[in-house]
């Protein structure tokens, strides 16, 4: 057993890879913790090219994607995945990030086996648990479950405090995406063709009026 605590942090999407790539470098460069990264695989191509960009090899990859794979099967492959690391490893915390099935779940297996669970990107809310779906209540449920939670923004805060969580449990830390564009423009990684502009388009956050079908150029411009 590791003389520091271990901090498992569990993604298994894209969007999930690189808002918690700041996250990993930071815990491995700590020597308070030892840091292990588990992978669920819920995208699977998407996710490599996100590690590989930034230097991450998981520790444990799941590998639970499969051909047209149902919400109810996803949602147990992951559960018994993540059981099996946390079982394995024996974290003193987990760290989880956003909203997607592979955040929840791993969220649920942390605390059936009493590990703290830390939500990064904590207290976002549209207030229509159908949009995004099923994000929105992915992300509710797993404040439920969640030790500390890191939310991005004051209004992400104020969301957590008008449901009930202590204040003490809620840190405001900014947006982790910003960490992660900083490192690669920092890289001066090139492009192939220089005139391309790269967008990464997601689910709203909260309630910006734009619902999960909105045209994306109308939401661009």
């Amino acid at each position: 057993m590791s003389a520091v605590p271990t901090v498992m942090v569990v993604y298994g999407t894209r969007p999930e890879a690189i808002k918690v790539a700041p996250v990993i470098s930071a815990l491995a460069e700590s020597t308070a913790v030892h840091v292990t990264a588990v992978v669920t695989g819920q995208h699977r191509a998407m996710l490599d090219q996100v590690n590989e960009l930034f230097g991450i090899v998981p520790d444990v990859d799941l590998d639970v994607i499969r051909e047209r794979q149902t919400l109810p099967e996803l949602t147990g492959r992951v559960m018994a995945g993540v059981t099996d690391a946390i079982e394995q490893l024996r974290p003193q915390a987990v760290v989880v990030q956003g909203d997607t099935t592979t955040s929840f779940v791993a969220g649920l297996a942390a605390f059936y086996q009493q590990v703290p669970v830390v939500h990064v990107e904590a207290g976002l809310r549209t207030g229509n648990r159908y949009d995004p779906f099923p994000e929105e209540v992915n992300r509710c449920l797993t404040t439920q479950l969640t030790s500390l939670h890191l939310a991005p923004t004051p209004t992400s805060r104020a969301n957590l405090l008008r449901e009930g969580v202590d204040p003490a449990t809620i840190a405001v830390t900014g947006n982790t995406v910003i960490d992660a564009l900083l490192d690669v423009v920092a890289r001066e990684v090139p492009l192939e063709d220089p005139t391309v502009e790269l967008t990464d388009c997601a689910l709203p956050a909260d309630d910006s009026g734009y619902g999960a079908d909105a045209p994306v150029v109308e939401v661009y411009e």
